[in-house]
C-alpha cells in the first residue's frame, strides 16, 4: 500500500489519505491529537480498495467526509 497524497484540514488535526495498492485505490480518514505523541490514527480501520482510479477514490472521500467536501 502506498499513500498517493495526504490532505490535511485547516487545523492540521485531520487528514484524508488517498492510497493505492496493486493498481486499485482507496482512502482513509485520519486524525491526530497534539497532546498525543502517537501521530496519525485511522478513524475507520484499514482502507479498502474498491476504486479503479485516484479520481474515484477522491470523489468518494469528498462525498463521505464532511470537512473534505
Amino acid at each position: 500500500m502506498r499513500v498517493m497524497v495526504s490532505i490535511e484540514d485547516e487545523t492540521g488535526q485531520r487528514c484524508v489519505d488517498i492510497v493505492e495498492d496493486g493498481g486499485r485505490f482507496g482512502w482513509s480518514e485520519c486524525r491526530r491529537d497534539p497532546e498525543d505523541a502517537h501521530g496519525w490514527r485511522r478513524l475507520h480501520g484499514a482502507p479498502e480498495f474498491p476504486f479503479q482510479s485516484y479520481a474515484e477514490a477522491q470523489a468518494d472521500a469528498r462525498r463521505r467526509v464532511g470537512w473534505f467536501a
